[in-house]
């Protein structure tokens, strides 16, 4: 088994992507690894298709979501936590499979992603496609998934009856 010295959080700020967080962060102190967190603005006016809207976006548009993406991004950790896992913060623009796993390849030293599953059904997934599963299938390393509803919360339900 390589050594884990990189891992890759993508997240979409959700409260599954919080928890896939936490793991990485358990597997960082564990391993003394590094932590890239990516966040992918969709571009939807990509590819000609404007979901119903009219004309190009207003001019700077995408790079103010960009500046908020980057501000959440620094607000998932603390300046300490930033130097103790040497954490890299990085936006991409683009489909998110895409953009993360290109990502994942540009930083060949991307040894695990972890990524949340969002939790939707078998027929949610079969209409809309998932992430998760995309990158699951094509990614150059190890991938860990996160499901939103781990043991923890199940125990803490269990103590909470």
């Amino acid at each position: 088994m390589q050594p884990i010295k990189t891992i890759l959080v993508p997240t979409d700020f959700s409260a599954p992507a919080e928890r896939a967080l936490a793991y990485a962060r358990s597997l960082a102190d564990a391993y003394g690894a590094t932590l890239h967190l990516l966040h992918v603005i969709e571009d939807p006016f990509a590819g000609g298709v404007h979901i119903g809207m009219v004309g190009a976006p207003p001019e700077g548009y995408f790079e103010q979501l960009d500046q908020r993406s980057r501000a959440r991004l620094a607000g998932l950790l603390t300046e300490e936590d930033r130097k103790k896992y040497s954490a890299v913060i990085a936006t991409r623009l683009g489909y998110a499979p895409s953009e993360i796993l290109h990502y994942a390849r540009d930083h060949g030293a991307i040894d695990l992603i972890v990524i949340a599953t969002s939790g939707r059904g078998a027929v949610s997934r079969l209409l809309m496609g998932s992430v998760t599963d995309k990158i699951v299938r094509t990614a150059p390393c190890p991938v860990l998934t996160v499901h939103p509803g781990d043991r923890q919360d199940a125990a803490a339900a269990t103590r909470a009856a």
